[in-house]
């Protein structure tokens, strides 16, 4: 195999990516946060407040209760409550458990949504791959950390 084929097939698989920071690792952590945005812009609230309750992509439902518009019955228990939650954590906070709560807790049960881990049984397609881009990340941010009434 030449060298230039190698090199291709190498970084073939970054080019799917959303974003750098699902295969190369979290951007700067200051303590227990990411304070930084993901993307370098503001996320959408209403967007992530969509994303928040679908049980298919974003999974949260399936582990939190607290969630607007979902059903209780619907909602998990495995997990704290996500109700106030932006009045408990910083914008930063939350990115950081979002993307990654292995790095605060490396039992946790959360699945890691930017960094792409190989866990057991992971399906071919989603081997390598981040669970949530980092712009769904900010729209959960931006909505979690939104006010409530």
């Amino acid at each position: 195999m030449s060298p230039h084929l190698a090199s291709l097939l190498l970084w073939l698989p970054l080019l799917g990516t959303t974003n750098a920071v699902a295969t190369s690792g979290l951007p700067l952590m200051a303590d227990d946060a990411i304070p930084a945005s993901l993307t370098g812009r503001a996320g959408d609230a209403a967007r992530g407040a969509a994303l928040l309750a679908e049980r298919h992509r974003s999974l949260c439902v399936l582990c939190h209760a607290g969630i607007e518009g979902v059903p209780p019955h619907m909602q998990g228990d495995l997990a704290p409550s996500l109700e106030g939650i932006g009045q408990r954590l910083s914008a930063g906070q939350l990115r950081l458990r979002i993307a990654d709560m292995r790095q605060l807790n490396p039992a946790s049960i959360m699945p890691t949504y930017l960094v792409a881990r190989d866990a057991p049984r992971t399906g071919e397609a989603w081997r390598g791959r981040p669970i949530l881009s980092a712009q769904d990340i900010e729209d959960l941010v931006a909505y979690l950390s939104s006010p409530k009434d």
